[in-house]
């Protein structure tokens, strides 16, 4: 069961500091790799060779089952660096853009949005924080109604990006980008919330009052318990819009008449049949 936001605690008022919920993104919002997840269309788009599928596609199985380690994470980190330099920065939006919808609703924790509706509700901000590069993530925490977006920052020249990292939102540079946030935003970390799957992003749930590990390892488990964090169990995948569109009344009206028209066209044909 998924843990509540609690009840009893009155939304901020006028007086009242402004607090925050941060949200790790990655098997936290959604059970998947942000990264890996548009491989498909960068590929068709021209951004990835196949052999740069393959390599990527490892790197996600790695990170999927949770063994990849400080050297292994910083090696990941090289390989996608080098792989997006020279990409255009604004073609790379448009397919991220274009294909939100239906590459990552399927992976979306419905446990997940029912917990920013609640933080939303509460008044307080909702921030997705992400290793990933901005580019990607940033469409994503729109959908999903983030006010603000914590994460990687490429440089870019001439609008594409040069494979330079401006700022690595990883571990300690996470919960560093947090605090700048919050002083900016005049947020209460000590009644903010903070949620993550991972380890590697202690310094972030430290950095809150409200601290909460989701589907958690055993190491995490164990780290859990003595820092007294929340946990959470996210399993429930959820659309981030209807798949199907409802058809305009005009359209339905339409059908409607098109299939009667047929059936009495039918209908003359079986009569005529019968007479002969």
């Amino acid at each position: 069961m998924t843990e509540q936001v609690p009840q009893t605690a009155p939304p901020p008022t006028a007086r009242a500091p402004r607090t925050a919920a941060f949200f790790d993104l990655d098997k936290t919002i959604i059970a998947t790799s942000s990264s890996a997840a548009f491989s498909k269309p960068f590929l068709a788009g021209g951004l990835l060779s196949r052999a740069d599928v393959l390599r990527s596609a490892y790197a996600h199985f790695v990170f999927l089952i949770g063994n990849a380690d400080a050297d292994q994470t910083e090696r990941m980190r090289a390989h996608l660096s080098s792989l997006v330099t020279g990409w255009d920065v604004e073609k790379v939006r448009q397919i991220v853009t274009e294909t939100v919808h239906e590459l990552i609703d399927p992976y979306v924790y419905a446990e997940a949005v029912e917990l920013i509706a609640e933080h939303h509700a509460a008044g307080r901000d909702v921030v997705v924080v992400s290793a990933s590069a901005a580019v990607l993530v940033e469409p994503i925490a729109a959908v999903l109604g983030a006010d603000h977006v914590l994460s990687t920052q490429m440089t870019v020249e001439d609008g594409r990006f040069t494979g330079e990292i401006d700022f690595y939102n990883y571990g300690e540079n996470k919960a560093g980008g947090l605090r700048r946030l919050a002083a900016r935003e005049g947020y209460d970390l000590a009644q903010s919330f903070a949620y993550s799957d991972s380890i590697t992003d202690a310094p972030m749930l430290e950095a809150v009052g409200h601290g909460y590990v989701v589907n958690p390892d055993r190491l995490l488990r164990r780290r859990a318990a003595q820092s007294g964090w929340g946990v959470l169990a996210f399993t429930r995948p959820v659309a981030l819009r209807p798949r199907i569109e409802p058809a305009p009344l005009i359209a339905v009206v339409g059908a409607v008449a098109v299939g009667l028209g047929v059936w009495l066209v039918w209908r003359a044909v079986r009569r005529r049949a019968r007479r002969r």
